[in-house]
């Protein structure tokens, strides 16, 4: 009934039905609503509404303030204000009522919207209640109320308000329980805040008040902190309510303060909540009151929005298992699409077949593989109860993402992970076959002792590789779906234990001179020396794009032509190929080269740039407010690995004055790390030309369910994994289930908390008191990547797609890809929120020389955009102009 009745009424129906208790009431529906408004001129101001941009917050407010005015004028009509009269009555002679606010974009399970439509309390007689329905109508159009709507992408003109009455409990105690815990995740516990007086104290955030946590399945006590009781809200004979500020001396006379709930209430509360949660199947934010009878009553409950989803399957071993979420270590912090995760599943069951897992079936994932939240997670329980896996996991992703480092070594006290394997044989049995396999020590040793044959070698691979993702142009649509399964569940890895064992070798080879050299290598002369790499095959489309921008820049009419034109407009002249001449056939070659990439490209959902320019055009654009010469991206480059072969020959001369074999050793093990660390970005290269041409063949199938009205657009298949695409091509009409799939995506896209552990049982590890207490205030903290110092203004990024980055500020963002490093050409420094010192982002910043810190927690809310901020690469620190908010 949420079309009738908003949010609140239909939960506390849904109470009541269940026989929970819940206060008498009755409710004026969205129909009241709408006919009392018919003719007040509100569509007016909904259509204004709908040409205001969310940032225009005056404008917002303006119209917000224009339809309280128009409400509020409007009324009741004389039927609808009889049928309150008469409803009012049947609760009692002056009943002492609540009346409250039910919008019908309310308490949803995206968005809960708490608070932001208004509510009365106490209030007495039938003039007072008739007056108290105006006043909640208009506040539907509070500022709040129009700022959140907007925000979240929900349609003004359709919003409407229902008003519930209900009797008044004049509560000794009231607050909000959570049925799962709110701050951790943790779905077993129950949060109770409760104070003396009316619920309004705790909801508005007026009191600290009491908090206790239970554990729902035992109902032990498990925590209970007491508030200080500053104010109390209380019922006023007669109507209203009044606020009372509690003296110091009365909140701890006789014996101090003393809890607002007994144990027996506490678990009794508890109980109750279990009963709300199972009959809504999902954890609660509820609302609650205690009498002056002792009998507990229900005033709300809602889904907890925040809360961040379980995984979609149960692992099939008891117990708590920990799930690493491998998208953030992609550094992709977007949900992936139906179709993208489908991919995804294909080649990690290729991955784990390889390394002789067993694999029922390769379309769902291997065993170790959980999706939650539409990204991807791994299982590490194993790791961590393995002496092995402890030693060696850990370490990579020191290097990869730090802060999951950390939190991994965090679960190593908790008995529940305690290590139970002890021997590497389970690893070596599941890692030598993929060594053998491919060849992996040969490989090694090729690099070692004949590169130039190593790299022949890999051009070899990429060629072949080439080859296999071929398919016929003439295949039917089941011909290209089993292509797509061969291509992501056979050929793709087939490339990688074939190339990364390359840029390791290099890697290793760095850390083997930092030990020969000792005090005479420091970490920033190290660092220096992969500084402006070659074969690096994310930095050359870089360096193309900047290329390009050059070559526009010399023809001072086409840079003319394009200057300060937004990125759709260039796109659009693309596509008509009206851009000047050089720009033209310079962009057509970038993407005949480049055009498989993407933002966020692990996920074949996600357009290519050869499908939507618009991007890179707008990083072009941004290119052309820079002039070639010193300073210029290319020269950059060229002096970072210039500056490189010094570095070598400063430690090959400092290891000749120990010995010449360590000149020998130092010499070539530097030549090497020079060769192959590049590489690193080739498989992932690879990976990404196999998802694009999986792409391809899935939106020729797409074509033809579109063309038969299975789907609306053939873009609609990406919504759909692949079984549910061979039920299309079967003659099953998938309209709905791609409607439903995309509205779930989307409201994926608007969640900004993503953890980057997660428990099964819902504790984000992360967000434990154990896991803050090592966090620094005031300063940002994270992983020194890329040294150098640099004071700029921050510029504040979360989706690189139509991001605007001016020469010299310092880019935040959450993660990156290869879809956002032609940002970093322009950038002064860089801070990300996820990564470590070799993460992608990290690793591209110190090959074009500019300061990066990683891992730094909530960079983009702690900083803003405009904020001069100072970057300390080295030190791995972050200060602002002023303390954060």
């Amino acid at each position: 009934m949420l079309p009738d009745v908003g949010g609140k009424a239909a939960n506390l129906g849904e109470l009541a039905s269940a026989g929970l208790p819940v206060p008498p009431g009755f409710c004026l529906t969205t129909e009241a609503y709408r006919r009392a408004l018919s003719a007040s001129g509100l569509d007016e101001v909904c259509e204004a509404l709908k040409s205001t941009s969310t940032a225009d917050l005056p404008g917002l407010n303006l119209l917000a303030g224009r339809a309280r005015s128009l409400v509020l004028e409007a009324g009741l009509p004389s039927d609808i204000a009889a049928a309150v009269r008469s409803a009012y009555q049947g609760l009692g002679n002056e009943a002492p009522v609540a009346v409250r606010s039910s919008a019908t974009a309310e308490d949803l399970p995206f968005a809960s919207f708490a608070g932001q439509q208004d509510t009365y309390l106490n209030v007495v007689g039938v003039d007072s209640v008739l007056d108290a329905v105006g006043r909640c109508w208009a506040s539907l159009w509070t500022d709040r109320a129009v700022t959140y709507r907007a925000t979240n992408g929900i349609d003004h003109a359709s919003a409407a308000l229902a008003v519930v009455v209900q009797v008044m409990v004049d509560s000794v105690a009231a607050g909000v329980m959570f049925t799962a815990n709110p701050v951790t995740g943790k779905r077993s516990e129950a949060v109770i805040d409760g104070s003396p007086g009316l619920g309004e104290a705790v909801v508005s955030g007026a009191v600290n008040p009491d908090q206790y946590v239970v554990d729902l399945a035992s109902s032990a006590i498990l925590k209970r902190t007491l508030g200080d009781r500053q104010v109390e809200i209380r019922s006023v004979p007669g109507g209203g309510t009044e606020r009372r500020e509690r003296a110091h001396q009365e909140r701890f006379a006789n014996d101090g303060i003393q809890p607002c709930l007994s144990d027996r209430q506490i678990r009794e509360l508890a109980g109750l909540g279990r009963l709300v949660e199972q009959h809504y199947g999902a954890p609660q934010d509820t609302e609650w009151a205690l009498d002056a009878n002792g009998k507990l009553w229900l005033t709300q409950a809602r889904p907890i929005t925040t809360l961040y989803p379980l995984t979609t399957r149960t692992p099939p071993v008891p117990g708590v298992h920990a799930f690493l979420n491998f998208s953030l270590a992609q550094g992709l912090t977007r949900p992936l699409t139906p179709g993208g995760l489908a991919g995804i599943r294909l080649i990690a069951s290729c991955v784990a077949g390889t390394a002789g897992f067993a694999i029922p079936d390769p379309r769902s994932g291997p065993p170790p593989y959980y999706e939650a939240g539409q990204r991807i997670f791994f299982d590490l329980t194993s790791v961590l109860r393995s002496r092995v896996g402890r030693k060696i996991v850990p370490r990579v992703f020191d290097v990869m993402e730090a802060r999951s480092a950390t939190l991994m070594r965090g679960l190593f006290e908790d008995p529940r992970f305690s290590v139970t394997i002890k021997t590497p044989l389970k690893l070596i049995r599941h890692v030598a076959p993929v060594a053998a396999k491919y060849r992996v020590p040969e490989l090694i040793l090729r690099g070692l002792f004949s590169p130039d044959a190593a790299m022949q070698r890999v051009e070899r691979l990429n060629s072949d590789l080439r080859k296999a993702l071929a398919v016929p142009a003439q295949a039917t649509a089941h011909q290209r779906i089993a292509h797509v399964q061969r291509i992501l569940g056979r050929e793709l890895f087939a490339t990688v234990p074939q190339l990364l064992p390359l840029p390791l070798l290099g890697f290793a080879l760095l850390a083997l001179v930092g030990r020969m050299l000792g005090e005479q290598a420091s970490y920033d002369e190290l660092q220096t020396v992969i500084r402006g790499l070659p074969n690096n095959v994310t930095t050359e489309m870089d360096l193309a794009l900047w290329h390009l921008a050059s070559q526009i820049l010399e023809d001072p009419d086409a840079a003319a032509s394009m200057a300060g034109q937004t990125a759709e407009a260039l796109a659009a002249q693309y596509r008509d190929a009206e851009l000047p001449a050089v720009a033209q056939s310079g962009m057509d070659a970038f993407l005949h080269t480049y055009g498989h990439r993407a933002v966020a490209e692990i996920d074949l959902g996600m357009p290519r740039w050869r499908d939507d320019p618009t991007h890179i055009l707008g990083v072009l654009a941004n290119y052309l407010r820079l002039q070639p010469g010193a300073g210029a991206p290319d020269e950059q480059f060229r002096k970072a690995a210039a500056d490189a072969d010094q570095q070598v020959a400063k430690f090959v001369a400092r290891a000749r004055a120990i010995s010449p074999l360590h000149a020998l050793v130092v010499r070539v093990a530097l030549d090497r790390t020079r060769r192959f660390a590049g590489l690193r970005e080739s498989p992932k290269y690879n990976l990404v030309l196999g998802l694009a041409a999986a792409r391809e063949q899935l939106l020729l199938v797409g074509n033809e369910l579109a063309a038969s009205h299975r789907i609306e657009r053939p873009g609609d298949i990406f919504f759909l994994d692949l079984d549910a695409v061979e039920n299309a091509l079967a003659g099953e009409d998938l309209r709905g289930a791609v409607a439903e799939h995309r509205a779930a995506y989307e409201q994926e896209l608007r969640r900004r908390h993503i953890p980057r552990m997660l428990l099964s049982d819902g504790t984000e590890p992360e967000a434990t008191a154990a896991a803050r207490a090592g966090q620094r205030p005031g300063t940002l903290s994270g992983s020194p990547a890329s040294s150098g110092l640099i004071t700029a203004p921050a510029r504040v990024i979360m989706d690189p797609v139509g991001a605007h980055l001016e020469p010299g500020e310092i880019l935040v963002a959450p993660s990156t890809d290869p879809g956002w490093t032609p940002l970093f050409l322009t950038a002064g420094g860089l801070v990300m929120e996820m990564g470590g010192p070799n993460s992608h982002g990290a690793v591209v910043a110190r090959e074009y020389g500019i300061p990066a810190v990683v891992g730094v927690p909530d960079a983009t809310t702690r900083l803003r955009t405009g904020q001069l901020i100072t970057v300390d690469g080295a030190a791995g620190t972050v200060s602002a102009e002023r303390e954060p908010d």
